[in-house]
């Protein structure tokens, strides 16, 4: 086997001279998913002064090939200059006021158009607002308490993974079950019979580093089946998989279509929107029986973002580019790992690739630490904890490269870390 050399470690020295500071500054320096433990300590940067296309650029002058895409929002790519036209030319007349704008709408008419849900839609500025406005709604609707929860679905006192800070009151009355796993689904209305209120599940399954799953066979349609036969309003957290699976999200694509939906992320391309999109009976709960108030809820530079945004998603017929490419850099992504030797799984659906590094010996850790590290120095920027992305903008170019880049990692990593089955 051909010896393989390392990268040359990176020099991000104003990143971390900033990130010293940052600490002083802020609460860890960086929010949550941003801090640099999430990726790997020392060799990733942590300030980025901007985006091109498909790329990224940090404080020390470093280029990157990004498939993180912002965790999720850019679906076409950095700077897209028809939609920063379309906000610049609304910043002119004012954005902010005391009442809502006519583009309010526009979008929401938009989107329940767009949305096999919607039917009405309440616009809010993130993904938390959103699972948390979809899951009052349904407590609301319902008269009960409890949630079941698959998935990742923001910060709110319901779902938020680290529990500091939050009443166990609150923590008891979720129930989380498997994605995949109609019996463990069963469990929980069985171990809560008349009290379930919702089951807000991610319509394609992405637990934190484990493979991204789509839907198996008839699973979501057993879901919403045993969702509705116990009185429960069925919630997807379309986040992540609206508008870039397909406009109208993983529902339409799959098929199966809940009574609430959350979307947001790739809705605007980075400026900050979400939006719950759902039947008439339950989100009209907000008008006498929940609450829901923001001062910048209303707010119109998102609304004409992402108004633009779909132009282009429907104009450019973007998500079929992504799908194309996606299918052909996951064929060549299994490939790569079945000859590279290294104990690794290709999963996801091809606008969401990822790879998991498989727990087989003690060194699985450092396997993954390693791929993800000679990753960046090769100008990759993927993370060790979450899929990666695809965007419009990445090119032909780009996409080989960051193959070229995974094969060469795993070629270093297989060196070593050999591993015999």
């Amino acid at each position: 086997m051909k010896h393989v050399e390392s990268a040359p470690k990176l020099n991000i020295t104003k990143s971390l001279q900033m990130f010293e500071d940052a600490q002083r500054l802020t609460p860890g320096g960086v929010g949550g998913i941003r801090r640099p433990y999430n990726f790997v300590i020392g060799e990733y940067p942590i300030f980025i002064t901007h985006g091109n296309g498909g790329h990224i650029f940090d404080v020390d002058g470093n280029e990157y090939i990004d498939m993180l895409c912002a965790y999720g929002p850019i679906i076409l790519g950095y700077v897209e200059p028809e939609i920063n036209d379309a906000v610049k030319e609304r910043i002119d007349l004012g954005f902010c006021f005391s009442l809502v704008q006519p583009v309010q709408n526009e979008l929401e008419e938009r989107l329940a158009n767009t949305v096999p849900s919607g039917e009405q839609t309440i616009l809010v500025k993130t993904g938390s607002d959103a699972t948390n406005a979809a899951v009052r709604a349904a407590r609301a609707y319902t008269g009960r308490d409890v949630i079941a929860r698959c998935g990742y679905h923001g910060w709110g006192d319901w779902c938020v993974e680290n529990h500091g800070g939050i009443p166990q009151a609150v923590v008891d009355l979720t129930k989380e079950f498997k994605y995949g796993e109609i019996a463990d689904l069963e469990r929980v209305f069985a171990e809560n019979p008349d009290k379930v209120a919702t089951v807000i599940i991610t319509p394609v399954g992405h637990p934190t580093a484990q493979p991204v799953v789509a839907p198996p066979d008839g699973y979501l349609e057993k879901v919403k089946e045993i969702t509705h036969k116990n009185g429960a309003v069925l919630i997807y957290d379309e986040i992540r998989t609206g508008f870039r699976v397909a406009m109208g999200g993983a529902q339409q694509r799959y098929g199966v279509t809940p009574d609430v939906t959350t979307v947001g992320k790739a809705m605007a391309n980075g400026y900050p929107i979400a939006a719950v999109v759902g039947k008439r009976e339950v989100l009209s709960t907000y008008e006498k029986a929940a609450f829901l108030s923001s001062t910048f809820f209303p707010n119109s530079l998102e609304m004409v973002a992402a108004m633009k945004c779909m132009d282009i998603l429907e104009r450019e017929k973007v998500q079929d580019v992504i799908w194309e490419r996606g299918t052909r850099f996951l064929d060549r992504l299994g490939k790569i790992v079945d000859a590279s030797g290294v104990p690794v799984t290709k999963s996801g659906i091809p606008p969401m690739p990822y790879l998991t590094f498989d727990h087989v010996d003690d060194h699985y850790k450092e396997r993954r630490t390693e791929f993800y590290t000679q990753c960046i120095r090769r100008g990759l920027f993927v993370q060790p904890y979450h899929h990666w992305y695809i965007a419009y903008r990445h090119t032909e170019e780009d996409l080989t490269r960051a193959l070229d880049v995974v094969e060469e990692s795993l070629a270093y990593v297989a060196q070593e870390y050999p591993y015999s089955a």
